[in-house]
């Protein structure tokens, strides 16, 4: 039965459309395997012009080294041949290895990159996650950036691309929605422009109109609220306004649209990102994945976009930047109800950098693999707010999914005072109120609970590993920092894995503090001054 129940409070969020596509797809595919239905491997097309791309940014994640392969901080050697479904590591890697950013290495050369291609060309029929639709949308992407740079002319690899395309076309992921289907999106407007196809352009215009729309919040944060997926749908828009403006088989009617979105978003970046260059951890959010804020500026300065900065609000999250410390709260949904598959049960929780370091934080993701370690660093537990006996805030489950959701409520939005409730306890009839006061040196968070039975309620802070810190008389000490805590009944000093990376953790301290009803914390961020 609560299998059933998760199973239901998860599909009741889905739209009719991801509902019949998902339908559709799965009736198709057995439809097609009993009539023995393939995709012919070579199309033959007629391409007319030349693109002209400005320099783009350099991806950082992808690294070859030899016959070394290294994605997500996880080496596989291919000494013979590459086996492209090669799943060692699991599916997130087997992706990597499809996506070909590796091509714009700034050490990666013309004849590697020739010999990869060629070879995944020789191989595309006995592959499998690399022609799902969300690869083959950043390989076409890839290759054409990579085709375009060192101007070739090739008819075998445009004949792939087509093929791959015609692919894409056929199993656009309206099942899904989100960034796969704007990934879709950015891949087919590439191609339109490469192949100067006016099928694939209308049908990548429709996409991008409306799915931009439909993304992008007020506010200008990508509507999944994770800085770093917001950071690679920044970057696709980017590349998308390099290719519009700089080539001319089409009208100029998407550049202008690009642009607005574009600066909305660098607007909205800016705002989550700390003066040291780190985005806030966010939900599915981890470093070195996508392009640095620094860097997107950077590009967006070359392309001639300047920044729109609104007033932090639809996205839910709110940033306070205070004398030496910057603090950001999340008081918002934990994403889209359709499409949540990479939001966390952290509703109220909060980061905090002292002195343009990081201080107390979220624990981040090391993996995307259906594990225990997933699901734990999705928890509430992994977070800096509070859980009320065992029960999770938002139900996350099976690695991408999500039944019953926290919703805030805002109950006061000033600039230094923040009281918000939510209802994620609400079926066990427990509420949880927090508010946050923020002074000059010093941030005082309240935690009350209103609760209806003898419930176990436990607030978490979890430090950064650099930190360290000790408890004392149930106050926490660190270096130039003291947290006293009243009310509590019992203050633990523990510890857990910080994911700094993908597949890359430390063991940091983490204060769970157990109370009944209200606790006061203030966080002191000048102990020399208390």
């Amino acid at each position: 039965m609560r299998t059933l129940l998760i199973y239901f409070h998860t599909l009741k969020y889905l739209k009719v459309r991801q509902i019949y596509y998902r339908i559709y797809y799965f009736i198709r595919y057995r439809w097609r395997r009993v009539i023995g239905h393939s995709y012919l491997r070579k199309i033959f097309f007629y391409k007319k012009s030349k693109l002209i791309l400005e320099p783009s940014i350099i991806p950082s994640k992808a690294i070859i080294e030899g016959d070394n392969f290294i994605f997500l901080n996880q080496s596989r050697t291919f000494s013979s041949e590459i086996n492209w479904n090669d799943d060692h590591f699991g599916k997130l890697w087997t992706y990597n290895l499809n996506y070909f950013d590796f091509l714009h290495q700034e050490t990666f050369s013309l004849e590697k990159g020739m010999k990869l291609i060629y070879d995944f060309i020789q191989k595309i029929e006995f592959c499998k996650d690399g022609l799902e639709p969300f690869p083959i949308s950043l390989r076409v992407m890839n290759w054409i950036k990579f085709i375009t740079y060192h101007q070739i002319e090739d008819d075998s690899i445009d004949s792939s691309l087509y093929t791959q395309l015609k692919i894409l076309v056929d199993n656009l992921e309206y099942h899904l929605l989100g960034n796969h289907l704007l990934e879709n999106g950015f891949a087919l407007l590439f191609g339109a422009y490469y192949f100067e196809d006016p099928s694939f352009y209308r049908q990548a215009k429709k996409i991008l109109n409306a799915e931009l729309k439909e993304q992008l919040l007020a506010d200008g944060g990508h509507f999944e609220r994770s800085p770093m997926y917001h950071q690679i749908m920044l970057f696709r828009v980017l590349d998308c306004i390099n290719l519009v403006k700089n080539n001319t088989p089409f009208n100029k009617e998407l550049e202008t649209f690009l642009r607005s979105k574009a600066e909305l978003m660098l607007g909205w970046l800016k705002h989550v990102t700390f003066q040291n260059g780190d985005i806030a951890l966010l939900n599915d959010s981890a470093f070195n994945i996508a392009p640095t804020t620094r860097k997107l500026f950077q590009y967006s300065k070359q392309l001639g976009l300047s920044s729109q900065t609104l007033p932090l609000k639809e996205s839910g999250y709110r940033k306070i930047e205070n004398n030496n410390y910057e603090c950001i709260v999340d008081i918002g949904e934990v994403g889209a109800d359709y499409i949540a598959g990479h939001a966390h049960s952290d509703t109220l929780s909060f980061i905090l950098y002292y002195n343009k370091k990081p201080f107390i934080v979220d624990t981040g993701i090391s993996t995307y693999n259906k594990t225990r370690r997933r699901q734990l660093e999705r928890s509430t537990s992994s977070h800096n707010t509070v859980q009320i006996d065992e029960i999770e805030q938002t139900e996350i489950w099976g690695g991408f999914r999500v039944a019953r959701r926290a919703y805030p409520k805002i109950i006061e939005d000033a600039p230094n005072r923040i009281i918000a409730s939510h209802t994620g306890y609400a079926r066990i009839g427990v509420e949880h109120t927090r508010s946050f006061d923020f002074h000059s040196n010093k941030i005082v968070i309240i935690d009350n609970v209103v609760k209806k039975n003898n419930q176990r309620a436990k607030a978490y802070l979890h430090f950064h590993p650099n930190k360290k810190v000790k408890l004392i008389d149930k106050q926490i000490i660190g270096e130039n920092i003291k947290i006293d805590v009243e009310g509590s009944l019992k203050i633990v000093l523990s510890t857990y894995q910080y994911a700094f990376e993908f597949n890359q953790i430390m063991q940091a301290p983490k204060i769970i503090v157990f109370f009944e009803k209200t606790i006061v914390t203030t966080i002191y961020l000048d102990q020399n001054e208390h």
